[in-house]
């Protein structure tokens, strides 16, 4: 198969299959597992951690030396990614926030600290207790499908951009991100799904939408190739905003969200974990 569309087809399925899976799961099933949520949040940014600096900010470096303005041209692209994703993550945050009713109290933390705040369930019964119609409820999900769907698109650009970079493309860095991403879009998934079918939608539809949701990461990862092959300044920037996009995500999210999900010292030995996890496969293509 053409690389391209290689490349194409693994983002589809990060990003929709990804987003799918969580509609799918917010549909049929609920889970209460709080510890088995969080070590797995907490792996998976060990693993992008171990990507992200091992892999993409040291190529975006390199780049940088061909490419005007130098490393700094990299920081800022690290900077501009950071700030984009933040953008559109607060943007989220302000619209589900009000929905858990006791994340308004004084001294909770701003970011989630228990699964059905992770996946926006428990604002179902907020709705129903304000006696909130169901169209409201589709609308809220149609909001949260909006945004998520801008949301992915930069998470696209990180599979694209891991993907120039990577020598092989089944075994490489891009693969491994493309999986984590869409582990990542489960929970983002159920986010959609839960308000939609509560709102009255079948959930044949529901989850079709969701998935749907998750389709503008194949326009993220087409123009992070786009930019990689431009030429040294174009990789650097895509490399950079890349690598800023995924650090908030991780940093700003999942491992706060982990530790706050399972307040253990769990949560740390399996980011710990994670980063070796994601040493040894960045090493791995280059011994096959």
């Amino acid at each position: 198969m053409d690389p391209f569309w290689f490349v194409t087809l693994v983002t589809l399925l990060a990003g929709a299959g990804g987003t799918g899976i969580g509609g799918a799961v917010g549909a049929l099933v609920r889970s209460d597992s709080n510890k088995a949520v969080s070590l797995l949040l907490a792996f998976a940014g060990g693993v992008m951690t171990a990507i992200v600096c091992l892999d993409l900010l040291v190529e975006a470096a390199e780049a940088s030396g061909e490419a005007v303005g130098g490393v700094w041209l990299a920081v800022l692209s690290v900077a501009v990614g950071v700030a984009v994703v933040y953008g559109l993550n607060y943007v989220i945050d302000k619209r589900t926030a009000s929905e858990v009713p006791h994340t308004a109290e004084a001294g909770h933390p701003k970011t989630h600290d228990d699964i059905d705040e992770l996946v926006h369930a428990d604002h179902l019964a907020q709705h129903r207790r304000n006696n909130d119609s169901r169209a409201s409820l589709v609308v809220a999900g149609i909001v949260m499908a909006c945004a998520i769907a801008l949301h992915n698109v930069p998470e696209g650009m990180v599979i694209g951009a891991s993907f120039t970079v990577s020598d092989n493309l089944v075994l490489g860095a891009g693969m491994v991100m493309a999986v984590l991403i869409g582990l990542h879009n489960i929970p983002e998934g159920m986010a959609v799904s839960v308000p939609l079918i509560s709102g009255g939608m079948g959930r044949a539809r529901a989850v079709l939408l969701t998935a749907a949701c998750g389709a503008p990461t194949v326009l993220g990862a087409w123009l992070g190739i786009w930019l990689g092959e431009v030429g040294p300044l174009g990789l650097t920037l895509s490399l950079g905003f890349a690598s800023g996009a995924m650090l908030y995500v991780v940093y700003g999210e999942i491992i706060p969200e982990s530790i706050l999900i399972y307040r253990s010292k769990a949560p740390a030995f399996a980011v710990i974990v994670g980063i070796l996890l994601g040493l040894v496969m960045m090493t791995l293509p280059s011994a096959v």
